[in-house]
């Protein structure tokens, strides 16, 4: 039998990949984003943007325009790759304190004070959050770190990004 050696990911590879495979489960029309929340090396929640169960599918009911906005400019329906995460986490008692986020859209400053006060360590994340919305600083990594949650841009290498992600 031929044992050829083969190169094993790393697990942040798999993660991320993971994340972003997620993120094309989305119906937001604007943007889709990805989570996953490890601990381990073991994945204890996953989650992608968009309405709550029960609501409406942005791209089945508003195809063109999407959910309405808030006063921000933001989907008026969507709730966050990672809060759906650490939602269905805590909902199924899994323990998020001390696990690591992956995410393909860094933290906005409302989902970084849910991953604060859950407990989360890391944030490995891997487009901006900042860059996407045309803004000059990214406030949600920057809370972030100052109550001592490190963050990580992903630096490796994907195959499944679109310009959606």
């Amino acid at each position: 039998m031929d044992r050829t050696f083969q190169e094993k990911p790393e697990y942040d590879d798999i993660f991320m990949e993971l994340a972003v495979n997620l993120a094309r489960r989305s119906h937001c029309v604007k943007r889709h984003v990805g989570a996953v929340l490890t601990k381990d090396t073991r994945i204890i929640s996953i989650g992608y943007n968009g309405p709550p169960a029960g609501t409406h599918n942005c791209d089945e009911e508003w195809p063109e325009t999407g959910c309405a906005r808030d006063r921000k400019g933001s989907c008026s329906l969507a709730i966050h790759a990672e809060q759906n995460a650490i939602l269905y986490a805590i909902k199924n008692n899994a323990k998020v304190e001390g696990s690591t986020l992956y995410v393909t859209l860094s933290p906005c400053l409302a989902c970084a004070r849910i991953i604060y006060s859950a407990g989360i360590e890391k944030v490995i994340y891997l487009k901006s959050y900042a860059a996407y919305k045309g803004i000059d600083i990214d406030e949600g990594l920057g809370f972030l770190q100052e109550f001592g949650v490190a963050t990580e841009q992903y630096e490796g290498k994907l195959s499944n990004l679109t310009d959606m992600i």
